[in-house]
């Protein structure tokens, strides 16, 4: 089983327009920002919202495409869907809850039952099949929605955020048992998530949507390892920046950053913010690479300190308290910023 779409989908002024691809047994992340079109995207695989041009064919089934007039209804797809907020029957026990689906689809109350038991002891909720959804937790909620969407035995899932109403702590364990079911799952998975981390942990592929277009797609430690665009940059923790190479220096802007080893033509850099040091003077250590530059905010995410900088090269550096301390970081203050070239990474 595997996924194919190549999808164009208008709603009042936005269009989405984009081309994914899922084998079996495998997890694709779709990642962006609000409003990007990842919800749409599911629609259109779901059939809940019929494409205006292109196709979408499962195991070579096709399932929407308009130059043909074809459309196979939601209720007619073997597809299976996780929401965001699990949208359980509150007046339904869990067990009640997961038979829903295969009644919806005429199998007969005694073997929905059957199925939907089978279907919470796989994700370690028998106990809990007489349960309504108000005496659950959110990761229980969570795998209950999951059994639900499996108990129809659909040849595709789709899940909408399906993390994102779990507090921290519960969502790193719901997140490590979502892995092993997913693992279990034969067919494609689509995963819709703007969480990094979620993506990096339960996706073998990566496609990042803005605006309505893919801006970037690959396996999930190349997008991390070799970001495009600034929000992939931003969600992986990084500095990205753009230039022309010559050899081992490349023309950022006004700016001349310095590599380790040659390059040729337009190149992404990716700088870490923890490689990237400040200074109150110009340094004279080995560095080759130093620019004069301005903070522009100091934000603290645990037990470092984000330094904001603009100038001629803006960065985020990465710096602890006592660095903070020491230079007196504070938005408005003139500083300089030094990179080794080896820690400067370039690509085409």
């Amino acid at each position: 089983m595997s996924l194919d779409a190549r999808i164009r989908a208008s709603r009042g002024r936005f269009t989405l327009d984009v081309e994914v691809a899922c084998d079996a047994g495998s997890v694709l992340a779709v990642l962006g920002p609000n409003g990007a079109g990842k919800t749409t995207l599911l629609r259109c695989l779901g059939g809940n919202l019929a494409i205006d041009a292109g196709h979408v064919r499962l195991d070579g089934e096709v399932l929407d495409d308009p130059a043909t007039g074809t459309f196979v209804a939601p209720e007619h797809r073997r597809v299976g869907t996780v929401p965001q907020d699990h949208l359980l029957f509150p007046h339904l026990s869990a067990l009640e809850n997961v038979a829903f689906g295969p009644r919806a689809r005429g199998v007969a109350r005694r073997d929905a039952r059957e199925r939907a038991r089978a279907r919470l002891a796989a994700v370690g909720l028998e106990d809990r099949a007489g349960d309504r959804p108000a005496r659950l937790s959110g990761g229980q909620s969570q795998r209950v929605a999951l059994a639900r969407a499996l108990a129809t035995d659909p040849a595709l899932l789709l899940l909408d955020e399906p993390l994102a109403a779990l507090d921290a702590t519960t969502r790193a364990t719901t997140r490590r048992d979502l892995r092993r079911h997913l693992g279990d799952f034969p067919g494609p998975t689509v995963l819709v998530t703007h969480d990094p981390i979620d993506a990096l942990v339960l996706a073998d592929v990566i496609a990042v949507v803005e605006d309505g277009l893919v801006t970037q797609s690959g396996p999930a430690a190349e997008v991390a390892r070799r970001p495009r665009t600034p929000y992939v940059a931003d969600l992986v923790g990084t500095n990205l920046l753009r230039g022309e190479a010559h050899g081992t220096e490349v023309a950022v802007g006004a700016a001349t950053v310095r590599l380790a080893e040659t390059a040729d033509g337009p190149v992404h850099l990716t700088i870490a913010p923890s490689a990237v040091t400040l200074h109150p003077d110009p340094p004279q250590g080995s560095a080759r690479n130093r620019w004069p530059a301005t903070v522009v905010d100091v934000e603290m995410v645990g037990e470092r300190a984000r330094v904001e900088l603009t100038g001629e090269l803006p960065l985020t550096a990465e710096v602890t308290p006592a660095a903070v301390a020491d230079l007196g970081l504070a938005p408005g203050l003139a500083v300089w910023a030094s990179v080794k070239a080896t820690e400067v990474a370039a690509y085409p």
